[in-house]
């Protein structure tokens, strides 16, 4: 890894505050993870400046799993301040999608980039189409599901989650609500999931990318630090303002809009990575 020159060094850091502000009101204005906005973010610049290689996606994930931490342990601070989290439910999932969030950052690294691109791109595409297609009312089931299928949801959730580099509302979320839980609820103890995703995932980034090549400068394994310090500070510092405009805009249209922005950006890390 070689350090940039200065103007590249200051145009990346422009990249890196836009994004966190971006990811930040994303997540507050959706409910989704901030990840959605910096791994693609994040990607791009590394690119179109030409730093790092062909681990520039493994990085964006890992870089954005880390800024996950501070994001949920705010968010679910939060709403706890609200009665909105269901201890219960955050107790016996927690665990089994922790576990997931470190196989999923085993399979990460050790997936090529090319790998890796498909499965965001694909889960990415699928969280769009959710988003903008499906009834917010939509139940599959009257309740959670318990014993093993609790250990294999929880797993999958956690594992794709990471290699993802989102928080546990996008899937988390989804699957309370299609359980017939209420969306607040839902979103609420989902965001808890994030710190066990999270704060597993971006040390198994780290660990697996410890010795990888084509990492941009400053990483440590696949964790850039000056990314996840300057987009964790920004994403948890912007996230109330996406939270305030949810309640003043017509937040029906945006969930389609923003539902075609993640099916096209799901797209075009798929074709940049092949």
């Amino acid at each position: 890894m070689t350090a940039l020159p200065l103007p590249e060094l200051l145009t990346l850091l422009a990249a890196l505050v836009a994004a966190g502000v971006a990811g930040g009101i994303v997540a507050g204005l959706f409910g989704v993870g901030g990840g959605t906005v910096i791994v693609p973010a994040l990607f791009y610049a590394f690119e179109v400046l030409g730093v790092g290689g062909e681990s520039n996606l493994h990085v964006a994930v890992g870089t954005s799993l880390l800024t996950i931490v501070a994001t949920s342990w705010r968010s679910l601070h939060a709403h706890r301040s609200h009665g909105a989290v269901d201890e219960q439910v955050l107790k016996a999932w927690t665990p089994w999608v922790g576990v997931g969030a470190l196989i999923g950052a085993a399979i990460a690294g050790v997936a090529s980039m090319e790998g890796l691109a498909i499965v965001y791109g694909v889960c990415l595409a699928l969280i769009g189409l959710q988003l903008g297609l499906l009834p917010e009312r939509f139940v599959l089931r009257r309740d959670l599901p318990t014993g093993w299928l609790r250990r294999i949801v929880g797993s999958v959730i956690g594992g794709l989650s990471a290699m993802m580099g989102i928080g546990g509302g996008s899937f988390g979320g989804l699957m309370m609500t299609l359980c017939g839980r209420p969306i607040h609820q839902a979103v609420a103890t989902a965001s808890g999931f994030g710190l066990a995703i999270g704060g597993a995932a971006a040390l198994g980034f780290v660990v697996f990318g410890w010795d990888a090549v084509g990492r941009p400068p400053f990483s440590l394994g696949y964790v850039n630090l000056p990314g996840a310090l300057v987009m964790g500070v920004l994403t948890t510092a912007t996230a109330p303002w996406g939270a305030r405009l949810a309640h003043r805009l017509d937040k029906r249209m945006l969930r389609k809009v923003f539902a075609v922005y993640m099916v096209g950006t799901a797209l075009s890390v798929v074709v940049k990575a092949l």
